[in-house]
C-alpha cells in the first residue's frame, strides 16, 4: 500500500522572493501566504483568526505578522496568536527549499 503524498505547491524561485517579500499560494483550496523573512521562509494560512482578514500585505518585524484590519500579531514560526484582539493561532505550513524554488506543503 503506497502512501499518498501532500500536496506540494509551488511558490516561485528564491531570487524572486527577496527578503521582506510576501506571495499568496493555494494548498489544498486555502489561501496561505509565504513570507521571506530573514533568510527563511514561513507560510501561514492568510487569514487573521480575529476577523478573518487576510495577513498578506501586513508588516512584517520581529519575527511576527501584523494583520492590518485591528493589529493583531502572529509568530511567523510557530502561528501563534501573539497581540489581541486575536487568541487563537493561525495555521502553519511546511516551506522546502530545492534547487532554488520554493515548495508549501501542509503540516
Amino acid at each position: 500500500m503506497s502512501e499518498t503524498q501532500p500536496e506540494r505547491v509551488r511558490v516561485g524561485r528564491t531570487d524572486d522572493l527577496p527578503d521582506g517579500s510576501q506571495r499568496e499560494v493555494m494548498v489544498a483550496g486555502r489561501p496561505v501566504v509565504v513570507i521571506s523573512y530573514e533568510g527563511q521562509y514561513y507560510a501561514l494560512r492568510n487569514n487573521c483568526t480575529h476577523k478573518d482578514f487576510p495577513l498578506l500585505g501586513g508588516e512584517v518585524s520581529n519575527g511576527r505578522i501584523t494583520c492590518e484590519k485591528h493589529g493583531a500579531k502572529f509568530e511567523l514560526s510557530t502561528g501563534k496568536a501573539k497581540t489581541l484582539p486575536a487568541v487563537k493561532a493561525v495555521q502553519i505550513y511546511r516551506t522546502e527549499v530545492e534547487e532554488g524554488e520554493v515548495f508549501v506543503l501542509p503540516l
